[in-house]
């Protein structure tokens, strides 16, 4: 069972269907949780009005808040009634909202962030924004990225797992990531599936050590990750049809199969300390995320803290 008892949904004032704070009211129909519809906002004009006094600054700043909270009320009223939840309310004024995002969980302790994407209808992709990144590299609680789709029953759910290195963090860490697909796929009715992507034949050495044997080298690589999956599949109940390995960059390996067995859901872990050196970190995990047309729930490594400081 999901443990997630806070969830904070971003709302967007351009998104009619509002799927961050439908998705949201899926899981706390399994969960029970708690959730806050959420909108940042800042006016740029606000930053042409130097020259008025503080009290008229203050009051149109006022203004703003008081027009988007009356309608944000008036948006989340029927879905509220519709869902059968309440639904708690929270207008912020901040002029980076990816940051007022990050310090309202800090603050308020909440345990996960449901955001919707922006899908381009050209390019049948889904399209993250600069505060989509932010979030993802620095929130301290997974990260729910949601398109404009239902979550069909019988889907498929994948994790993306590093099952080469065997260290504590690492199996920390494809043990949270495991864990929290089995959870997601419970409340889908969906299928678990793992991928782990493994390196090829370093070049450089098949070219300066004239007895290298690279297919040698390729199937102890391939049977070395393969042994190891087989034993964290089995650890967490998972099928050995459903475990993939397959050979290439993490950033090919996984949108691939995602749209191979069209996975409507796929989990990765983001962040990793000091030492975790296969976790998808940084230009990594972006490029994956980028190429994936589907959710897509980012989560960090236990003992993560957030660079964000919040006064």
């Amino acid at each position: 069972m999901m443990k997630y008892q806070k969830i904070l949904a971003v709302i967007d004032p351009e998104d009619d269907q509002q799927k961050s704070l439908l998705r949201a009211i899926e899981i706390a129909h399994i969960t029970q949780a708690k959730i806050t519809a959420f909108l940042p906002i800042y006016d740029l004009s606000y930053e042409m009005t130097t020259m008025l006094s503080t009290d008229e600054r203050e009051n149109m700043r006022f203004a703003v808040i008081e027009d988007k909270s009356a309608w944000l009320a008036d948006l989340v009223a029927p879905i509220e009634k519709a869902s059968g939840l309440k639904i708690d309310l929270n207008v912020e004024w901040h002029n980076r909202a990816w940051e007022s995002i990050i310090c309202r969980v800090i603050k308020h302790d909440y345990d996960l962030i449901v955001k919707g994407t922006q899908l381009n209808d050209t390019l049948k992709a889904v399209i993250f924004t600069p505060t989509d990144w932010h979030i993802m590299r620095k929130s301290p609680v997974p990260v729910l990225l949601v398109k404009d789709h239902d979550w069909p029953t019988q889907g498929k759910v994948l994790a993306a797992v590093s099952v080469g290195v065997e260290d504590d963090d690492h199996t920390a860490l494809n043990d949270c990531v495991t864990r929290t697909a089995k959870a997601f796929a419970k409340l889908l009715s969906s299928e678990v599936h793992l991928v782990n992507a493994y390196p090829g034949t370093p070049v450089n050495i098949a070219i300066e050590i004239p007895e290298f044997d690279p297919q040698v080298y390729s199937d102890s690589v391939k049977d070395h990750h393969k042994h190891a999956m087989s034993r964290h599949a089995q650890k967490h109940d998972i099928p050995e049809r459903c475990s993939h390995i397959e050979q290439g960059l993490p950033e090919d390996v996984i949108p691939a199969l995602a749209d191979k067995i069209d996975a409507e859901l796929v989990i990765l872990g983001t962040v990793g300390r000091q030492g975790i050196s296969g976790v998808l970190i940084g230009n990594t995990a972006e490029h994956v995320i980028d190429k994936l047309n589907c959710d897509v729930l980012a989560i960090k490594p236990d003992g993560y803290e957030s660079p964000v400081s919040c006064a």
